[in-house]
């Protein structure tokens, strides 16, 4: 049995030599046909970005599950794309079990597109902090918390635009898709601030509804039939 409490990092194989695989979850850190595609789909296009970056000058994502950094690098490459230089962009994301820079790069290689960004992350990458900060070009900060999210996250005060929910299988890793934790999201969520995710398990789907989402199922990515995405209601 792989213990879930371990943190040394060790616990990731390798699919092919190329998909990294959690035994202490049980999962891929990413879709095997397509981890970038997978990003784009899921977390920009069910939380309508870029589009809405268009509209303001100040945007925040929160995301659990920070993995291999695969979603915050498709979207810092799609911000340099399409946002407009003078807005902001701050990307506040949780890991308890952070992997080491030369991990992260290898679960990057695939993707050329990506190799100056992830080159960026990994060079100021620390693995064992508690939580760190960086810094990129176009006004963004990448903020890192190698913490768990049920504790830390109803400390913050954020107020957040879109939240991604990436962690690991719901049914392997029900801590990071618990009431409580969906509850917290939800009031560290903007009225109109949008979420999405790739699961559709109906437990988290009535987590997310107990917690006040309106929350829609909807066409999954390449094979996987189902998703979630939602948004806090803006009444008032």
């Amino acid at each position: 049995m792989t213990d879930k409490k371990s943190n040394s990092g060790e616990d990731v194989i390798w699919i092919e030599d190329q998909i990294p695989y959690s035994q202490r979850f049980e999962d891929t850190y990413y879709a095997k046909s397509d981890g970038r595609a997978e990003t784009s789909f899921v977390f920009l296009g069910g939380n309508n970005l870029p589009q809405h970056w268009h509209q303001q000058q100040a945007f925040m994502i929160l995301e659990l599950g920070f993995g291999t950094g695969l979603n915050f690098l498709e979207t810092l490459r799609q911000w340099n794309m399409y946002a407009e230089s003078s807005a902001r962009l701050d990307f506040v994301s949780f890991e308890l079990y952070p992997l080491d820079a030369k991990s992260m790069r290898k679960a990057h290689a695939q993707w050329p597109e990506l190799d100056e960004i992830s080159t960026e992350l990994t060079s100021q990458w620390v693995r064992d902090d508690h939580m760190q900060q960086i810094e990129f070009d176009n006004n963004v900060t990448l903020s890192v918390f190698a913490s768990d999210a049920n504790a830390r996250l109803p400390m913050l005060e954020l107020s957040v635009d879109a939240v991604y929910l990436d962690g690991f299988s719901p049914a392997n890793n029900p801590e990071l898709w618990s009431a409580d934790l969906m509850q917290s999201v939800f009031e560290h969520t903007k009225p109109g601030g949008t979420f999405a995710t790739y699961t559709a398990a109906g437990w988290v789907r009535r987590n997310l509804e107990a917690a006040g989402f309106v929350v829609e199922k909807v066409s999954g990515f390449a094979k996987k039939r189902h998703m979630l995405r939602g948004w806090r209601p803006d009444v008032g």
